[in-house]
Formats: C-alpha cells, structure tokens, sequence
C-alpha cells in the first residue's frame, strides 16, 4: 500500500476542499444562530486572540525544528565531505599500491553516498548502507605505524560521517 504523504497534490486537494467546506458551514450556522450580545462577543474575541496565539507558537515551533535539522543535516554533510577530501589527500602518505586502492574505494564510497540521496525504498537504502560499511571495511588496515594516526582518523570521521547520515535518515523513516 503508498503512503498517502507521496500525493502532496491530493493532501492539498482534500485540506482545501475541507476547509472551504467548514467556512461555509460557519458562514451558514451563523447566519442562523441569534446575534452575540456585547459581553459575550467580548468573551469571544478572546478566544479568538488566544486560540490564533497558539496556532502562531505551533507554526513558529515547526519552521524552527524543521530549520534546526535542516542545519544539523547540513553540517553532518560537510563533515563528511571534509574526512573523504581529507582521506584522499592522506593517501599519498601510503604506498602507492595503497594509495590506488584507498583513492578507488573513496570513488566508490562517493557513489554509495549519492545513491544513499536519490534512492527512495527503504530495502534499497538499507542495501546501499550495507555496501557503504562493506566498502569501509576493506580500506587498507596494513599501515606504516607513523601514517597510521593522520590517515586512521580521516577514516574514522568518514565512517563517523556515515553512522550519523544513515541515523537521520532512518529517523525520517520511523518518524512516517
């Protein structure tokens, strides 16, 4: 079964059909109802200021949290496009044989990132995930011990960088 949240223009359709359909109904009932006296319009505006009120706080609350991931999405991106420049740059610390091998599995770790942004269906994500940590797996582990420390930690921010991309976006899946 589609989830309905991938007809955005039929969610529009519908939440517009129904909302003209209850301002009508309120237009209607209240030509038909008795004429408010003046304490009890009084009362009414009230209600009105502090139900609008809260309505505006709902809204402000949402483009706030929606920004803030936003922001929190986009940094992770850049730290994880930074440890795979830095990576490949290291790389000239190891022997070229090395250096080959690390280079090719960047190029294909770059793919499985792309792939992870454009592919929709969550087998398919948790596929490419599969793959990334595989491709992660097989960089050279056999290092000079003084190349060690610079290349070791560009490798560990790139699979950091992975563990928190692959966490937003299975957030986004439990949230729907």
């Amino acid at each position: 079964m589609s989830n309905v949240t991938h007809y955005p223009s039929l969610i529009f359709a519908l939440t517009f059909s129904a909302l003209k359909l209850t301002a009508w109904a309120g237009v209607w009932l209240g030509k038909k109802g008795r004429e408010l006296e003046a304490d009890l319009r009084d009362d009414f505006g009230l209600i009105l200021a502090a139900t609008l009120t809260l309505l505006a706080l709902i809204i402000g609350f949402s483009f706030s949290m929606a920004t803030a991931r936003y922001d929190q999405r986009k940094n992770y991106e850049e730290q994880g496009a930074n440890a795979i420049g830095t990576e490949y740059v290291r790389a000239d610390l190891l022997s070229p044989i090395e250096a080959a091998k690390v280079r090719s599995l960047l190029g294909s770790n770059l793919d499985q990132r792309v792939l992870f942004y454009t592919i929709h269906d969550e087998q398919e994500l948790l596929q490419i995930s599969a793959r990334t940590v595989q491709l992660q797996a097989e960089f050279p582990t056999q290092r000079r011990t003084r190349d060690i420390g610079r290349v070791g930690l560009s490798l560990m921010r790139l699979v950091a960088s992975h563990c928190r991309r692959v966490t937003l976006r299975l957030q986004l899946f439990v949230s729907r």
